[in-house]
């Protein structure tokens, strides 16, 4: 761990649907009720503070839950004047749900939530980021690779249509989205795996996960 590690300062947006294979999925099922059209904005959420865990630290699972998801995500930090000071990795942590259109707050902002890297790294072109991957392993087995290639919005075009709509202020910050499976499904973790997310220039990210004390 590094000395003065990382934790998010501001507000913490999640992205949905921003994964060409997910939003493919998905698509059959946008122009049913009720909306009865695919969205034509950034669809987001909330990871809530309490939720953030650092980098070491462990992640536990509530009681009578025997898995998790967990997702590899990337957060763009906000700096002055509504740019992008940098970026850090993390583990989106969710109990699995199946509906997309209002995300429940009890499902994503469970207590420990949200693993989040140790360092931030600078960001000064987010063209940059478009070549990044990000990899999952649980226990050392890798799990999942997200290429930031497959992203529906870039990190440059999510920042700039999202900012359309609302402020980001210094130390908030806009993940990405994270990627599924081919079956539409997230790796899973369980109590007693330990959880590793990667990508070049990024220190890794690991929590192991814990049950929930009776």
């Amino acid at each position: 761990m590094s000395p003065n590690p990382y934790l998010p300062g501001g507000t913490v947006y999640g992205t949905l649907l921003n994964f060409r294979r997910e939003h493919a999925l998905w698509a059959p099922r946008m122009h049913e009720a009720p909306y009865k059209a695919p969205p034509n904005a950034p669809v987001l959420y909330i990871k809530t503070a309490n939720t953030f865990t650092r980098s070491g630290q462990a992640i536990a699972l509530p009681k009578g839950l025997a898995e998790i998801e967990v997702a590899a995500s990337l957060g763009l930090v906000a700096g002055e004047g509504g740019r992008v000071a940098g970026a850090v990795l993390f583990n989106d942590v969710a109990i699995t749900h199946d509906s997309y259109y209002r995300p429940p707050v009890k499902f994503r902002c469970v207590d420990g939530f949200l693993g989040v890297g140790d360092a931030l790294r600078p960001v000064h072109d987010l063209s940059s980021l478009t070549s990044l991957v990000l990899e999952l392993r649980v226990d050392g087995v890798m799990r999942q690779r997200t290429a930031l290639a497959d992203l529906v919005r870039d990190a440059a075009t999510l920042w700039a249509d999202v900012s359309a709509f609302q402020s980001m202020r210094p130390g908030d910050v806009l993940m990405v989205g994270t990627d599924c499976l081919d079956d539409g499904s997230r790796p899973r973790a369980k109590a007693g795996d330990s959880v590793e997310i990667t990508a070049t220039g990024f220190a890794p990210l690991v929590n192991h996960f814990v049950q929930e004390a009776v």
